[in-house]
C-alpha cells in the first residue's frame, strides 16, 4: 500500500520546494492592482493581475516605509518580493518587500541613489536649515509663469498680506531645460535679496516632477543664503529638494501660508495688546489714586495735633489698663492672704491650747515629747491657754499599750 500523507505534510513539502527555488525567493512581478485593502494592523492585502491571471499579494507593515504612494484600484505597479506557501490554507502568495509604479522603476532607483548620496554628504542635516522669517517684505517665487501654482501663491499672499511684494522668476519646470532654469531662478532671486524663496510647481507624474530631483537643483537650494521653501506637486509627492530645502510645504498654497504672515491676525494681536495696555494703564492709575488717598490719610494722622491726640488716647488706655490690673492684683492678694490666715489659724498653738490641750517644757525651755528625756525630780513647765504652771516630776510611767490608752 502506498504511503498516506496528511494535508499539513503535503503543504509543508510544497512550501519547502518554493523555499529552495532561488527564482521565487527574489523576483519582480508587473501587473495591475485589484482588491487593495489597507488593514488596521498596517498590512496591505491586494491582488496583482494581468490579462492571463492573478496572484494574491501582501505587504507587511514593516516593509511599508519604502512605499512612496498610496495604491489604488487599476494602478500599474512592479512588485518586488518572494513567493511562498501559506501552509494553513494551502495557497501560495507573494510577499511584497518593495512596490514601485510601473514605468518609474529606473527613475525611482536614481531617486533613491541620489537621496542616499546627499544624505551621506549631510545636505539633509537639520543644523543647515535656516529659519523662515516671521514677517517678510519680499517673496521670491521660482515656478512656471502660468498654471495653478503661481495663481494660488499670488491669491493667498494677497489675502494674507497685500503689502508683501512678490517677485516671480518665470522658470521652466518640466523637461530637459528645467533644472538649469530652476537653478538660474534661485540664484537670481538670491541676488535680489528677497526675504524668502518658494520653489515649486503643481502636481504631476514622477517624470513631470523629475527636474526637482536633479542634483544641481538640490545643490542650488542647499547653497542659497536665502531661506527656501519647497512646494512641489501635491501632498503625497516627494522630491529631493523637499529634503534639502529649509522647509517643505505639501502644496504651493501651503507654501504661501508658511511664508506670509497673516496681517489680519497681526492686526488682531496688536488690537488685543492695545486693549491690554489700556487695562493695565487704568489699573495702574486706579492703584496710584488709592495709594494717594492712603498717603493723605497717613499724613493727617501724622500731623502734630493728630500725634498728640493719638498719644493722649494711648495714655488714657494705658491708665485704664494699669488701674484695672492693680485692682485685680489687690483682689488676688487679699484672697490669698485670707487663705493663709485660715491656714495659720489651723496651725496656731494658742488655738490648740484654747481647745484644752497643753504642752510641757523642761527647765531649759525645750519641749518634752519623750518620757525618756525627763527624770524624777526634774523641774518642768506646763503651758495652758491662760498661763504657765511650774511643777516637779515625781514619777513617770512608760505607756506599754498605746492602743489601749487611745481607747480609754
Amino acid at each position: 500500500m502506498r504511503n498516506v500523507y496528511t494535508v499539513g505534510q503535503v503543504n509543508s513539502y510544497i512550501r519547502n520546494m518554493f523555499a529552495q527555488d532561488f527564482l521565487l525567493n527574489d523576483l519582480s512581478v508587473k501587473g495591475e492592482i485589484s482588491n487593495c485593502k489597507y488593514h488596521s494592523s498596517g498590512h496591505i492585502y491586494f491582488t496583482l493581475k494581468d490579462q492571463k491571471g492573478t496572484i494574491s499579494c501582501v505587504m507587511f507593515a514593516g516593509n511599508r516605509s519604502g512605499l512612496a504612494f498610496r495604491m489604488m484600484e487599476g494602478m500599474q505597479v512592479v512588485v518586488k518580493g518572494t513567493i511562498d506557501v501559506y501552509e494553513r490554507d494551502g495557497k501560495y502568495q507573494m510577499y511584497a518587500k518593495e512596490i514601485i509604479q510601473d514605468g518609474a522603476g529606473e527613475l525611482y532607483e536614481r531617486f533613491e541613489r541620489l537621496k542616499q548620496d546627499l544624505l551621506e554628504r549631510g545636505m539633509f542635516a537639520s543644523e543647515y536649515k535656516k529659519p523662515i522669517p516671521r514677517f517678510i517684505k519680499t517673496l521670491g517665487v521660482v515656478t512656471a509663469p502660468t498654471g495653478a501654482a503661481v495663481r494660488d501663491i499670488i491669491n493667498i499672499t494677497s489675502r494674507r498680506n497685500p503689502y508683501v511684494q512678490i517677485i516671480l522668476y518665470p522658470a521652466i519646470v518640466q523637461g530637459e531645460a528645467a533644472p538649469q532654469s530652476i537653478v538660474r531662478g534661485i540664484r537670481a532671486l538670491e541676488k535680489r535679496q528677497v526675504d524668502v524663496i518658494i520653489v515649486g510647481r503643481g502636481g504631476g507624474s514622477i517624470e513631470d516632477l523629475w527636474a526637482f530631483n536633479e542634483e544641481i537643483v538640490a545643490q542650488a537650494v542647499f547653497d542659497c543664503n536665502i531661506p527656501v521653501i519647497s512646494a512641489v506637486g501635491h501632498e503625497t509627492d516627494t522630491t529631493i529638494i523637499d529634503y534639502v530645502a529649509d522647509m517643505r510645504a505639501p502644496t504651493p498654497s501651503a507654501a504661501a501660508e508658511l511664508a506670509v504672515y497673516d496681517v489680519n491676525l497681526l492686526l488682531g494681536q496688536m488690537e488685543g495688546i492695545r486693549l491690554a495696555l489700556n487695562r493695565q494703564m487704568q489699573g495702574r492709575m486706579k492703584l496710584a489714586r488709592m495709594k494717594q488717598q492712603t498717603l493723605e490719610t497717613r499724613l493727617k494722622m501724622n500731623s502734630p495735633m493728630g500725634r498728640i491726640r493719638e498719644k493722649r488716647t494711648y495714655a488714657i488706655n494705658l491708665e485704664e489698663r494699669l488701674s484695672s490690673a492693680m485692682k485685680n492684683r489687690i483682689l488676688k492678694d487679699r484672697h490669698r492672704m485670707a487663705i493663709y490666715i485660715e491656714k495659720l489659724k489651723g496651725l496656731s498653738p494658742l488655738d490648740k491650747l484654747n481647745q484644752g490641750y497643753s504642752y510641757v517644757a523642761d527647765e531649759n525651755g525645750r519641749t518634752v515629747t519623750d518620757i525618756h528625756k525627763i527624770a524624777a525630780g526634774d523641774q518642768i513647765q506646763i503651758y495652758v491657754k491662760n498661763g504657765r504652771i511650774d511643777a516637779e516630776v515625781k514619777e513617770k510611767h512608760l505607756m506599754e499599750n498605746r492602743n489601749r490608752l487611745e481607747g480609754e
